[in-house]
C-alpha cells in the first residue's frame, strides 16, 4: 500500500448514502461501510446499478478493534444519524429526547479494509465516537488519504484539540472547520474526476464537497485550533451540555445574539467536520 487510489473514496458511516451519491456523481469508485442493517439494506436498493457496475462496496457492521470480538453492540437510535456502538453516547441522544435499540453486528476491521481496497484519495469518518479508531488504524499505513475528514468533537476542547494533533502526527499539513448544518440545499458546480462539468445540490444529512471543493482558504494546526477555541466558546452556551440547555431550550433572544456573534442563521448551534489535506 504505497500509493493513493486516485479514483477511490471511502465513506464510513454511509447512513443512506447522501455522501455516496455526491462521490458517485462526481466519477469516484466507492467503498461504504455503515453498521445500521435497515440502513445498509436502504443503501443496497437505492445504488443496485452502481454496485452491479462495480462502482461501489458496501461493506455491513460496525468498525472497531479485534479486542471488541467478532460482533459489536450497537445502538439503532430513532434519529439515525445518531446510531453509535457506544453508550455514553446513546444515552446523550437519549438526554436530547430521542430512543434507540440495542442489537448485535459484525465488527469491521480497519486493517482488512486497507489490505482489500487500498488507501482511498478521500476518506470521510463519521460513525458517532469511533472516529479515533479509524486514526489509530491509520498509523500502520505506508501513506494515508490526500484528503480526510472526521466528525469534531463538540463537548470536550483536550479531545478536540488531540484529535487534530493526531491528524497532524499522520503527516495532515492543512485543516478546514466545516459547518454541517448549513449544507442540505447547498449547491456546487465542480468536475468529475475524468473533467466533465457537473452541478450538484447536497441532500439532507449530506456532509459536503470535500478538498479543493471546499470553499474556505486552508488553515495551518495553529490556525485550526484559534478557530476552534471560537467554536467551542459557541458550544459553552448553546451546545449539547451548554449553559442555555440546562437552563432550557434556546429561544429567539440566544437564537438573535448567536446570529449577531457568527451570521449563522441555521440550527444552534450546529457542528463541524474537520478537513485534513496532506
Amino acid at each position: 500500500m504505497n500509493e493513493i487510489v486516485r479514483d477511490l473514496v471511502f465513506d464510513i458511516g454511509m447512513h443512506k448514502g447522501e455522501d455516496t451519491d455526491f462521490y458517485l456523481t462526481k466519477g469516484y469508485r466507492v467503498i461504504g461501510f455503515e453498521a445500521n442493517p435497515r440502513l445498509a439494506d436502504e443503501c443496497r436498493s437505492r445504488f443496485r446499478d452502481a454496485i452491479d457496475a462495480g462502482r461501489l462496496i458496501l461493506v455491513e457492521g460496525a468498525i472497531g478493534p479485534a479486542d471488541r470480538g467478532e460482533t459489536i453492540d450497537f445502538y439503532i437510535d430513532e434519529n439515525s444519524v445518531w446510531g453509535t456502538v457506544h453508550e455514553a453516547w446513546a444515552k446523550r441522544n437519549e438526554m436530547l429526547g430521542s430512543s434507540n435499540e440495542l442489537i448485535k453486528v459484525n465488527r469491521v476491521d480497519m486493517a482488512d479494509a486497507y489490505r482489500r481496497f487500498g488507501v482511498p484519495f478521500y476518506m470521510k469518518v463519521d460513525i458517532e465516537g469511533q472516529d479515533k479508531y479509524i486514526l489509530d488504524s491509520m498509523r500502520k499505513l505506508d501513506i494515508v488519504p490526500q484528503y480526510m475528514s472526521v466528525e469534531s468533537e463538540k463537548v470536550v476542547f483536550s479531545d478536540l484539540q488531540e484529535e487534530i494533533e493526531n491528524l497532524r502526527s499522520l503527516g495532515y499539513k492543512k485543516f478546514k472547520a466545516v459547518q454541517q448544518s448549513t449544507i442540505p440545499g447547498t449547491s456546487i458546480s465542480t468536475k468529475t474526476i475524468d473533467g466533465r462539468s457537473v452541478n450538484y445540490v447536497f441532500q439532507d444529512c449530506a456532509s459536503g464537497p470535500f478538498g479543493d471543493d471546499l470553499a474556505m482558504a486552508w488553515m495551518s494546526y495553529d490556525e485550526i485550533v484559534e478557530r476552534y477555541k471560537f467554536i467551542f466558546r459557541l458550544y459553552q452556551v448553546f451546545g449539547d451540555y451548554g449553559f442555555l440547555t440546562k437552563i432550557g431550550p434556546a429561544g429567539k433572544i440566544p437564537r438573535i445574539a448567536y446570529k449577531v456573534l457568527t451570521g449563522y442563521r441555521g440550527e444552534l448551534p450546529g457542528w463541524y467536520d474537520t478537513h485534513a489535506s496532506l
